[in-house]
């Protein structure tokens, strides 16, 4: 299985700094999927910019519906025509933010594979949560309720309380959890669920990605703030099994 590594700019970023990134970026390793998911408004840019590179690009967010009115919405749709092919979904920043539920996460993904777009849903726990010992029901009911039956996409673990922090757990609790994610994913799907990438994210960067990557289960990073760096986004790709 070959690892994805994504990037998620959050809103940060500005049209001005496009050549660049994409120039230093196109020098990405060949053995993992690189995946780029800045704001919108830089999608259809990025698109140009990085034409003719293996390099993907996908949404941070999309609407339940394929069109309609929804003020402030994007729809998945609207995403493909920039060029995107993956969303992210249900990152716990929408979660705490937004209020997104999982039966909000559940519908957009329907929509996102019906418009061609491959979901990242993503799903953890909070600290409070992990220190009551909820943290291993809490993931497994987000992926209950948030992954329709026939879900063709990708997972990521991330732990709230590492998000942006520079906290990061144990290498055997990510283990731990991701064994716990995969026999959830194999009992919901079937054999399908063997096949879907298991992203780690939460305060990923050069200097843990070679562990982390390592670990068992573990498909690839979802990287916040590192990826704003092309350099520090590259050298966690780098970092990556089978360079």
């Amino acid at each position: 299985m070959r690892q994805i590594i994504a990037g998620n700019w959050k809103m940060f970023g500005r049209l001005a700094e496009i050549p660049a990134y994409a120039e230093a970026i196109r020098s990405a390793p060949a053995h993992v999927d690189l995946l780029i998911c800045p704001p919108f408004t830089l999608l259809d840019r990025f698109a140009t910019a990085l034409k003719g590179s293996p390099i993907a690009l996908g949404g941070q967010n999309c609407h339940s519906a394929a069109q309609g009115a929804h003020t402030g919405d994007i729809a998945a749709p609207m995403l493909a025509e920039t060029g995107a092919t993956y969303v992210i979904l249900g990152h716990s920043e929408r979660r705490e933010n937004h209020g997104e539920t999982n039966a909000e996460i559940y519908a957009k993904a329907e929509t996102a594979m019906a418009a061609g777009l491959i979901p990242i849903i993503c799903v953890g726990e909070t600290e409070m949560q992990r220190d009551a010992g909820e943290a291993e029901h809490v993931v497994r009911s987000q992926l209950s309720h948030s992954l329709p039956p026939r879900f063709a996409g990708i997972v990521a673990y991330e732990p709230v309380w590492a998000i942006g922090t520079g906290r990061t757990p144990t290498e055997s609790e990510v283990a731990a959890m991701h064994a716990t994610i995969r026999a959830a994913l194999v009992a919901q799907l079937g054999a399908g669920g063997s096949a879907i990438n298991i992203l780690y994210g939460g305060s990923v960067k050069p200097g843990n990605a070679a562990a982390l990557l390592a670990l068992p289960e573990v498909g690839g990073a979802l990287v916040g703030g590192a990826s704003l760096k092309a350099a520090d986004l590259l050298a966690i790709a780098v970092a990556a099994p089978g360079g």
